[in-house]
């Protein structure tokens, strides 16, 4: 009886408030604010229920001390010890795999397919678009498309194929980037400039450079890697490498996409953008907490108490599969750190947004410190340099340091170098969904 009680009078209070206006009623509009000449307040979009990411942990916000954590053997003194204050973010759990980074490779070649045979549709916004539903309908390999593909540029020149074999040319595969310099409108130089002055537009040839197998170890047998690497289901799992960091943002960038065109699709908020991790980001998600600690996993040495060592690296001179792997092993491998953070030492080395700068830690500010560049093909290599961090399974133990920075030129492919991306997104709630 208390129950129902409590229920007729909720329900009679809900009936009062509808009677005086206090709920509002929908004006022409469309709005549900009330129509009595006051601030109520409008909000942007649709409720938030945005839940976890897949595949992605949270990185609370925090305090840590950035730089060696030990001596610098080489005395360089380009990265010193501060405090520094970092906001929360999400981060892939482990290196973009091979089979993630495949996901984007067959959405451009499909794409670029798709305007060569014409499989587009006008939207209402008068813009073409690719017609998914049909080139789902497509079966790769049919005679009869391929030979409709052989007319067009995409198919690799009869000279260039093996025993005749009809095979997708790899530099067609190439993703259209356009993107708003957020840094550069901010000057106040660039006050009162047109926004197209800010849009960078581009095409980024995205398919791995697997012949980096072979390139990066003179008098080396790496053929199998450069042929099985990427092309077989038995290293999915594994992190892709021969990506430049070009072509990591250009990732970042498709991801972005992809996801905001489902929320657009589903009359959803957009969400924030897929990047690389800054330098102080990621070290102060490799640490997981430890602020002073050498490594993801603490100080001081390189493997347990049982002897086991704790990352892919090279453990001794011409040693490398004494750590279990002797070239990479698969993305989750190993214990995570404490923030669930899968080989952040070792496995492969990881591209940053940041430039590579010895004198960066005078200027850089103690809030979410950054310093990028976004550097032009005719700037000279010096302005190129971007931080790569964690170490890889060729390196030794120094660079699995979390305090450790190295670099590497942008247009640069390396067999041990991959990325992981980050997302500025609240943390997800532990119960239901965040309204």
């Amino acid at each position: 009886m208390r129950n129902l009680y409590y229920t007729l009078l909720a329900a009679t209070c809900l009936l009062s408030m509808a009677g005086c206006g206090i709920l509002g009623k929908k004006n022409k509009g469309g709005s549900t604010l009330p129509n009595d000449g006051q601030v109520h307040g409008v909000a942007p979009g649709t409720r938030y229920v945005l839940p976890k990411p897949p595949g992605m942990v949270y990185i609370p916000q925090g305090t840590f001390h950035m730089g060696p954590s030990d001596e610098d053997p080489a005395y360089a003194f380009s990265a010193r010890n501060r405090s520094v204050s970092i906001s929360g973010f999400w981060m892939d759990a482990t290196e973009i795999t091979n089979n993630e980074y495949r996901q984007f490779v067959f959405w451009v070649r499909d794409s670029v397919v798709a305007r060569k045979m014409n499989y587009v549709k006008t939207g209402k916004d008068g813009n073409e678009y690719i017609d998914w539903v049909k080139m789902k309908t497509m079966k790769w390999g049919d005679p009869k498309i391929m030979e409709e593909l052989a007319a067009t540029d995409i198919i690799l020149p009869p000279d260039d194929r093996i025993f005749g074999k009809k095979e997708i040319d790899p530099t067609k595969i190439v993703f259209h980037s356009e993107v708003f310099d957020l840094k550069e409108a901010a000057q106040r130089a660039n006050a009162g400039k047109p926004r197209s002055a800010f849009i960078v537009k581009k095409d980024v040839q995205i398919y791995p450079d697997t012949l980096c197998w072979i390139r990066d170890f003179s008098y080396s047998y790496n053929e199998p890697m450069t042929k099985r690497y990427f092309s077989h289901p038995a290293f999915g799992n594994y992190p892709v490498v021969g990506v430049n960091w070009k072509q990591a943002n250009a990732f970042c960038e498709w991801r972005t996409h992809y996801l905001n065109a489902w929320l657009d699709a589903h009359k959803r908020t957009q969400e924030s953008d897929f990047r690389l991790p800054t330098e102080a980001q990621w070290e102060y998600a490799a640490r997981g907490g430890r602020s002073q600690s050498m490594f993801p996993w603490g100080n001081y040495y390189l493997r347990n108490k049982k002897g086991c060592l704790m990352a892919n690296f090279k453990p001794g001179r011409g040693n490398y599969p004494e750590d279990g792997g002797f070239y990479t092993v698969r993305a989750d491998a190993y214990w995570p750190n404490d923030y669930g953070l899968y080989c952040m030492a070792g496995n492969v080395a990881e591209w940053t947004s940041s430039i590579y700068y010895e004198g960066r830690n005078n200027f850089q500010h103690d809030m979410n410190p950054d310093v990028r560049w976004n550097a032009k093909d005719d700037d000279p290599p010096l302005m190129k340099r971007k931080i790569i961090r964690g170490g890889s399974w060729k390196d030794v133990g120094y660079y699995l340091q979390t305090g450790t920075s190295t670099y590497e030129y942008q247009d640069s492919t390396k067999s041990y170098i991959g990325f992981r991306c980050v997302i500025d997104l609240p943390a997800a709630p532990t119960k239901g969904r965040r309204k």
